[in-house]
């Protein structure tokens, strides 16, 4: 659930929950009151309209009035026949809002306001039908009146009845106040922990767990995952963490890979250069000695040390060359490039080489003869150099065969370049394109290799947005394949 919608329930939450639990108090309260006024005023009907102090507040201010016609009708009962009397009574009564209406049998005696006895006279209690509490009287709730009943006898024996009517005002009860309030504190208190129970299980809890995964991070635990199928913010903030955690393993990983790798590369370039400059110094040493004697023996230990001192001027360069690309500092000059033109003058160029060592060259074009591709001319040669280079290396067989092949893959072209060598191990074909990896445990430098032609050979074919690989058998010979995607004019117009 996104943000906004969560906002925008807990806003009718905080509003509306309240109002409709305080509707429902409300009845409950009125319940319970209408309840109690029922059992203690007798109602005839009854509403909503008793929740309110009339009842209770204006049945005690004509309490005096009450008790003193009541005391009147059991020693006196001959003044209540007495109008003057009823008429003064009347007075005191017109002062609380009340008046006394006398009546004798079905008939009105004596009336202290004519046109409300005429609404009310019908629906009065007949003669000795008097409440359980007589203090308390009769609510009528469709008229608001309160009736409280004095039953005597008439001097000629007639039944009478005095009654005090008192008009109840809607008057809000303090009582229902009261219970509101405390309602109404208990519903903010349940909406409050409603609500910050929700808050606290939705973004809370899930930012704790976020930040717990943070501190993972810090202390470099890079294990430490975090899923959820959400698809709010929350969801998108822990599918932002793995992306970062993944990147960081990541880049962890490979840091800590490229400083294995640079500590091989000094053991490696130390091994590397310390046998050649071992040799130098020995031959060095031996012509100081007087050991080259002879012009022929003189002859062969200065050629010795000139040959050892072109292989790490070779390795120097090569290292110096990989460094280059590595970090980018060699610009690629990138042009649009005949197939078929470039890989002839290639075929040429090392072709001589091959014939003066015996090695059989065979080439073979099956790419259509305008194809093109985009490439550095001088960097892809050094790709085909070092190959070849290599296979020369590695050709134990009296005669040695090479074969170029240039295939067609629809989108891309396909180049490979084979050899009748002694091939490679299953075990160490991934490996032969990491820098300074030698297929010999000896890494020595016999062959003339510096064991990181492959891996300048990978680097630039990935620049050219291509991929290489390679597949041998021990004892028959190696094939590299590199593919590298050809040049259409719809391209460049996009």
């Amino acid at each position: 659930m996104k943000f906004r919608t969560k906002l925008v329930i807990t806003f009718l939450t905080v509003i509306l929950l309240p109002l409709v639990l305080s509707a429902i108090a409300f009845v409950a309260i009125g319940a319970v009151m209408v309840h109690n006024s029922d059992l203690r005023y007798g109602f005839e009907t009854t509403d909503y309209s008793t929740m309110s102090d009339s009842l209770a507040s204006f049945s005690g201010i004509t309490d005096d009035i009450f008790y003193s016609l009541e005391e009147t009708a059991e020693e006196e009962p001959a003044r209540l026949e007495d109008k003057d009397f009823l008429a003064a009574v009347n007075e005191d009564a017109f002062k609380k809002s009340s008046y006394i209406l006398v009546r004798k049998d079905n008939t009105v005696y004596y009336s202290g306001n004519e046109t409300a006895t005429q609404k009310i006279f019908s629906r009065l209690p007949a003669y000795g039908f008097e409440s359980r509490d007589s203090n308390s009287g009769f609510y009528y709730n469709d008229m608001q009146k309160l009736v409280k009943q004095i039953d005597f006898r008439f001097s000629d024996g007639s039944d009478g009845s005095v009654f005090i009517i008192t008009r109840v005002n809607s008057v809000i009860s303090k009582t229902l106040l009261i219970y509101m309030f405390f309602a109404i504190v208990i519903i903010l208190i349940v909406t409050s922990v409603v609500l910050t129970q929700w808050i606290y299980k939705s973004v809370f809890a899930p930012i704790n767990r976020l930040n717990v995964a943070m501190q993972n991070i810090a202390e470099g635990n890079f294990e430490y995952i975090l899923t959820s199928e959400d698809t709010n913010e929350i969801g998108e903030l822990y599918r932002n963490y793995e992306d970062m955690r993944l990147r960081l393993k990541e880049s962890t990983e490979e840091k800590i890979q490229n400083e294995r790798q640079n500590r091989e590369l000094v053991s490696n370039i130390s091994h590397d250069l310390k046998t050649p400059i071992t040799a130098i110094k020995g031959y060095v040493e031996g012509i100081m000695d007087g050991v080259a004697d002879t012009p022929e023996k003189m002859e062969r230990y200065i050629k010795t040390i000139y040959n050892k001192a072109n292989d790490m001027n070779r390795l120097i360069n090569e290292l110096t060359y990989y460094s280059g690309i590595d970090s980018n500092r060699i610009p690629y000059n990138f042009h649009r490039i005949n197939v078929a033109e470039f890989f002839q003058d290639c075929v040429e160029d090392v072709g001589l080489d091959l014939e003066s060592k015996d090695i059989e060259l065979n080439y073979s074009n099956l790419v259509d003869p305008d194809t093109r591709i985009i490439a550095d001319p001088e960097q892809l040669k050094k790709v085909i150099n070092n190959i070849i280079g290599n296979s020369i290396k590695y050709i134990d067989k009296p005669k040695g065969i090479i074969n170029i092949r240039i295939l067609d893959e629809v989108d891309s072209i396909r180049v490979e370049i084979d050899d009748n060598g002694k091939g490679i191990a299953a075990k160490d074909l991934g490996s032969i394109f990491e820098r300074f990896y030698r297929t010999d445990a000896s890494r020595n430098s016999a062959m003339g290799g510096s064991g990181i032609g492959l891996s300048i050979v990978k680097k630039i074919i990935e620049d050219h947005g291509g991929y290489i690989w390679a597949t041998s058998k021990e004892g028959e010979g190696t094939c590299l394949h590199f593919v590298i995607r050809k040049y259409r004019e719809a391209e460049e117009n996009e």
